[in-house]
């Protein structure tokens, strides 16, 4: 929608929505922007198109029922969300996770990875205009999926990572499918590279364009590959290692690792995405050849795990680096059948606000691969919190009353 302004000064200024609603966004957001000809020249953006309460649900189950509503957070990187409230309950009561159980954990974490930057890639084709190559990266793609269905039995929600723990483990047998697996990115890195980074159109989309300095990247709090593109070494894997990672040799993937430079641009965040790739393949196959024989739970008795943490007082949180960035579970336990407290921070929190940054000066064009570039999910990130208690209960007809009038206001504001 084009908006026509006149300043007190009598001139004339432009601005144009994009979403909620919108083909470039897969997600409801609203970018708010100011435009001079085909140029930005100011951002901002809405959030609240989706309200689910999550957390306000969770305190209301036990630790057990909250896993399985932790992995719904997200439709395509829920591992980390599981994980993280695993591990804040884990650190709050004191639990002490099996190294075999770790190493599982880790394989299953990269293997998401692979999925999600694989899948994000697709996407940044998509919003380039390029389908031929969407449908080719999202075909790499079924690979891991049926690898994660082999492992777990889901594509999606693996439901495997418990409190303390794994639900399942890999047999020996499984280990030659996952081998396959990791081989087959490997083998496929290096075709990936040839159609991202050295087609002409891709690069001329992409260079120079949506820039984040690492000023900027600091400054705006940005997270995972989105920063690690404009020159910020930082890694939860690395940092604040956890699971199996501090077993491992690894180190941030970085754009100057290919590049020899640093330039913060959409070039450099797909740059950043495929090496993690690689490296996530190179994990897998690390974890396979070095994982210890063991238990792989804390307490394999669920109502005696259950009883556990219902004794349970204190605060613990989860950090973990999932595949678009640092993920923050915070919980708290008081002694309860549920948690008192349960907060969740996905990355794209942060991310979204290096946005501004990155749209200012730019073609109106570009907005949705710029969009794009930061991996954003909108599932992840709204919420809905519910401060102090209400008396009054919405009904199906107070909600149909209340969208009614809602819709009368929108119509006359665009009269």
């Amino acid at each position: 929608m084009l908006e026509k302004k006149k300043d007190a000064d009598g001139d004339t200024s432009y601005s144009i929505s994009v979403g909620p609603v919108h083909p470039a966004l897969k997600e409801p957001v609203k970018l708010n922007m100011s435009i001079e000809g085909e140029k930005v020249t100011g951002v901002d953006f809405e959030l609240s198109q989706v309200h689910r309460g999550v957390e306000w649900m969770g305190t209301r189950r036990n630790p057990i029922q909250i896993m399985f509503l932790a992995e719904r957070i997200c439709g395509i990187c829920n591992i980390c969300h599981i994980m993280a409230f695993s591990k804040a309950v884990e650190n709050a009561a004191g639990i002490e996770v099996p190294a075999r159980a770790s190493y599982i954990r880790t394989i299953a974490a990269e293997l998401e990875r692979i999925h999600s930057h694989v899948l994000w890639a697709g996407v940044a084709a998509h919003e380039l205009g390029f389908d031929s190559v969407m449908h080719y990266t999202w075909k790499l793609r079924e690979n891991v999926l049926d690898t994660i269905e082999y492992l777990t039995g889901n594509r999606i929600t693996k439901a495997i990572v418990t409190i303390g723990g794994v639900r399942r483990d890999i047999h020996e047998k499984q280990v030659p499918r996952l081998k396959e697996t990791t081989d087959y990115y490997l083998k496929s890195f290096d075709k990936l590279g040839k159609i991202f980074l050295k087609d002409p159109v891709v690069k001329s989309r992409c260079r120079d364009t949506g820039i984040l300095t690492k000023k900027e990247a600091l400054v705006t709090c940005a997270v995972g590959p989105t920063a690690r593109a404009s020159g910020v070494r930082k890694d939860i894997r690395v940092d604040e290692t956890y699971a199996a990672y501090p077993e491992l040799d690894m180190k941030p993937m970085m754009p100057d690792m290919v590049t020899g430079e640093t330039r913060g641009d959409v070039y450099d965040r797909i740059i950043t995405r495929l090496l993690e790739v690689k490296q996530s393949a190179e994990i897998i196959n690390d974890c396979l050849n070095q994982m210890p024989e063991g238990k792989i739970v804390y307490e394999e008795k669920i109502p005696k795990l259950l009883a556990e943490l219902k004794g349970v007082e204190g605060e613990g949180t989860g950090r973990l680096e999932a595949p678009r960035g640092e993920v923050f579970h915070y919980v708290k336990m008081v002694g309860e059948d549920s948690p008192y407290a349960w907060k969740v921070r996905a990355p794209t929190y942060n991310n979204m606000l290096a946005w501004v940054p990155m749209l200012m000066n730019e073609q109106i064009a570009d907005i949705p691969i710029i969009a794009a570039s930061i991996d954003p999910c909108m599932s992840c990130t709204n919420r809905a919190v519910v401060a102090g208690k209400t008396s009054s209960i919405l009904t199906q007809e107070n909600l149909h009353r209340l969208s009614v009038e809602k819709t009368r206001k929108i119509r006359e504001a665009l009269k």
